[in-house]
């Protein structure tokens, strides 16, 4: 398996514990995992990432937070 290539988001603040990084491999499948723990994969579809994303963006995890 090729060595993934990861991105860090641009909402990084630049601090090594406070970077989410993402990588797409084989077959198209999206990487996920936070650089203070980078043996920490999880493997999703971009679909299940935009799902993901749209709910976390209209409050649906909102709750949690409390």
């Amino acid at each position: 398996m090729p060595e993934l290539v990861w991105q860090k988001s641009s909402f990084s603040t630049g601090g090594q514990g406070e970077c989410v990084e993402i990588a797409t491999g084989a077959a198209g499948l999206v990487h996920l995992r936070e650089s203070d723990d980078p043996q920490v994969v999880i493997t999703t579809t971009p679909a299940a990432l935009r799902a993901l994303l749209r709910a976390t963006k209209a409050g649906a995890f909102d709750h949690l937070a409390r």
